[in-house]
């Protein structure tokens, strides 16, 4: 079979052949992330551009970083699903800017439950991803459904990242409301936190579910955790 290489994630109308078997959320059809059998909790989180540094299944894939730095993964998956079966994969951190257009937003989240989805089907362990961008993304005041937590089932496990998140007071309003929105909508049972866990942010829902927190990788680096 000849696999066409593709220039861009648009060239064949975001790469179809991803949701050929999936499930789908919410009038918006977002694919869907399945709960697995059994939670299992990696014991660290590598960023995709240092995948070479992920040595043992527990190790966590996960693209908590530029949307540059993961593209070649946003339009060509399958190069790299030889190496990502062989770890946990915390589905795509595409970035939901909270002053971009609403559609771009619903696209993105689209585009990382599409190859999340797309990955669990064929066998690959996910941990689905959790964006919210500006307020219609996780509240209904404007829009009929909460979209960033579309395709993502209750009561599993989720992660989310908070690096470079809390840096004003607009990005700790939106942070909270946010997370708060998500614990409601998802009830998740563990909550990976990739950051900073800011006391303002996280104090009032320590006890709604099991939060595991782990550092920045630079952070980390820092302290000498990097392998």
């Amino acid at each position: 079979m000849i696999i066409k290489k593709r220039k861009a994630v648009i060239d064949d109308g975001m790469n179809p052949e991803l949701v050929i078997g999936a499930d789908f959320d919410g009038y918006y059809g977002i694919p869907v992330i399945k709960k697995p059998s059994e939670i299992i909790i990696p014991k660290s989180i590598v960023p995709f551009s240092k995948l070479s540094k992920a040595d043992k299944f527990e190790d966590a894939v996960a693209t908590y970083e530029m949307d540059q730095k993961f593209s070649a993964l946003l339009i060509q998956p399958d190069n790299y699903f030889e190496k990502l079966k062989k770890h946990i994969f915390i589905s795509l951190d595409c970035s939901l800017y909270r002053n971009a257009p609403y559609a771009a937003q619903v696209t993105n989240v689209y585009r990382s439950r599409a190859i999340g989805s797309y990955y669990q089907r064929k066998g690959v362990y996910v941990i689905p991803q959790i964006r919210w961008g500006n307020s219609l993304t996780y509240t209904t005041d404007i829009f009929p459904e909460k979209v960033a937590f579309l395709g993502v089932e209750k009561h599993s496990i989720v992660a989310i990242g908070t690096y470079g998140c809390s840096c004003t007071k607009d990005d700790k309003y939106h942070l909270k409301a946010g997370l708060e929105a998500m614990l409601e909508t998802l009830e998740p049972v563990v909550v990976l936190v990739y950051g900073a866990m800011n006391k303002s942010v996280f104090s009032d829902y320590l006890n709604a579910t099991k939060f595991v927190h782990y550092p920045d990788w630079t952070t980390n680096a820092h302290k000498g955790g990097d392998r």
